[in-house]
């Protein structure tokens, strides 16, 4: 009985069905979908022939750069799934590789939070620097504010707010009360009260600030600090969790074949569910507790 080819096969139509997919994308996030238009773009600004261009070296590089605003870093999981997919044959990684793209989404949601929160507190330790410059300078409280936050614009948002009450002579520590509300400016709490007292008793507002830039700065230098003291922790529970992928690797380099015995034998099938739910339990446990030290 002849034994039908594997290209033909549904699992082997689809396997092959998703590596054009991959292929094709490929080509068109390296810039296909626009070249038209670069190319009218040179005509019009006088580049001359259409044909001349950067080199190759720089034009690569500009495609590279291209592919990293376009593409996602969660929606490289599905890009993964379906590879394995492909030497596995079989539609399990793909629907594992769906699966992680919403769960490294949040994760890299919740850098892009994290770094926004670190900019806005820097940026309100530079505006506490240049208010108390300018107030020393000899400009009144209201329009040293104005100055300061237009050159450190680290209020977001509720900057309007904050520049209408100090152009206007409206209530200024409750716009910056309010801009503290922002996740990361919570220094500006301190610049209100510091205002606050000093409109309202006339004490030395550029001294109190001063204070409270110094405060907010050893803050930060103590946060970044415990960051780089956790930095070894976090480096070895990801090396730990890339260990799995180190002896497929092996397995291949050895002649067998480590993913036609998970994904299509049941005891490989067995190994590969229950240590995946340890990999993931592990990877979560390890980063409770980086993130619980941090908090600290």
């Amino acid at each position: 009985m002849a034994q039908t080819p594997w290209t033909q096969t549904p699992l082997g139509q689809l396997s092959l069905g998703a590596a054009v997919v991959c292929a094709g994308a490929a080509v068109w996030l390296l810039g296909g979908r626009h070249s038209g238009a670069r190319r009218a773009r040179l005509l019009l600004a006088g580049g001359g022939v259409v044909g001349a261009g950067p080199p190759a070296g720089d034009r690569w590089a500009a495609r590279l750069r291209l592919l990293r605003e376009r593409v996602r870093p969660e929606w490289w999981s599905l890009v993964a799934g379906l590879v394995l997919g492909v030497l596995g044959a079989s539609v399990l990684p793909v629907v594992a590789g769906a699966a992680g793209v919403p769960l490294l989404r949040q994760v890299r949601l919740a850098n892009e939070m994290r770094r926004g929160r670190e900019r806005r507190g820097d940026a309100v330790i530079a505006l506490c620097g240049a208010l108390a410059g300018e107030v020393r300078a000899g400009r009144q409280p209201g329009e040293a504010l104005l100055s300061a936050v237009h050159d450190s614009g680290g209020l977001g948002e509720t900057q309007a707010a904050v520049l209408a009450a100090a152009r206007f002579g409206g209530d200024v520590p409750g716009a910056l009360a309010g801009a503290a509300r922002q996740p990361g400016a919570d220094g500006l709490l301190g610049l209100a009260a510091c205002w606050r007292v000093a409109v309202d008793q006339g004490a030395g507002l550029a001294a109190g600030l001063d204070r409270l830039e110094g405060a907010l700065r050893a803050e930060r230098d103590q946060r970044a600090d415990l960051r780089a003291q956790l930095a070894g922790a976090r480096s070895t529970a990801v090396m730990l969790a890339g260990l799995p992928a180190l002896g497929l690797l092996l397995g291949f380099a050895l002649g067998a074949d480590p993913l036609h015995v998970l994904l299509h034998t049941g005891p490989g099938f067995g190994c590969l569910l229950i240590g995946g739910l340890l990999e993931g339990l592990g990877m979560w446990w390890a980063m409770r507790i980086v993130r619980g030290a941090e908090a600290v």
